[in-house]
């Protein structure tokens, strides 16, 4: 790819805290793509997956929230190897808090900053015990206030296990709507709110499944496949790969 020019810096957040800053791809980007293009990307992503699903594995809304917490800067599969014993014996809020710290420690041991995580874990675990019945709550701000929770995590969690549509915005959304470009903005909240305004209705449960896995798999960070991009003709990236 061409080399690029300095660009702004984000930081991303991980459980509310700020974590490792993301470089932005806000190089010299053109001007988002229009309206019936917006429709078009996500009308070819859709037929291309007609029914994306979260590389997370889960067993229920409890389930999705840890495995989300835990996913902080770590991939999906080093996460699914740690939490499917895990998950067999505390599948919920009280059995975790039953298993205790140090087991779940013990469990998640493979995960970066699995200390800090299994201390959140079971601190969120027993405000769920405490103030919600053992449930997780069908609220942003309910949701925003559990340790470890921030507000991708809370997106992902409200998107996926409750429906809503919401996108959740990490470094691969980041990254595509920045490039494509569908939203030109230097943070993961800008661009959330950016996407989750253009977006048609008809996608918008899905969107994040969609834009995550094309991040992720085509539109990589250090050289994107394009030749094999369904949307090439749509994007305005200028340093396409051959």
């Amino acid at each position: 790819m061409a080399a690029r020019k300095s660009t702004p810096v984000q930081k991303a957040r991980v459980g509310g805290r700020l974590a490792r800053p993301i470089a932005a791809s806000v190089d010299t980007a053109p001007e988002p793509v229009d309206p019936a293009t917006v429709t078009e990307i996500f009308a070819r992503l859709s037929a291309a997956n007609p029914e994306p699903r979260a590389e997370l594995e889960y067993r229920n809304p409890y389930t999705l929230l840890v495995a989300v917490v835990l996913s902080a800067q770590a991939t999906d599969r080093s996460v699914n190897l740690a939490t499917a014993p895990l998950f067999a014996i505390a599948d919920s809020p009280e059995k975790m808090l039953a298993l205790g710290e140090e087991s779940v420690r013990h469990y998640i041991r493979t995960i970066g900053l699995f200390n800090t995580k299994a201390r959140n874990v079971i601190a969120l675990s027993r405000i769920l015990v405490e103030e919600h019945g053992g449930a997780v709550p069908r609220s942003r701000r309910h949701l925003e206030v559990l340790p470890g929770v921030g507000t991708k995590t809370a997106s992902v969690v409200l998107n996926v296990a409750f429906g809503e549509e919401t996108i959740a915005v990490d470094t691969h959304i980041f990254r595509v709507a920045n490039r494509i470009p569908l939203v030109v903005a230097p943070t993961t909240d800008k661009v959330q709110t950016g996407l989750e305004a253009i977006v048609p209705a008809p996608y918008r449960l899905n969107a994040h499944h969609w834009l995550i896995l094309f991040g992720r798999y085509v539109c990589k960070a250090r050289r994107p496949e394009c030749p094999r991009c369904p949307i090439r003709d749509l994007c305005r990236y200028p340093s396409k790969t051959t």
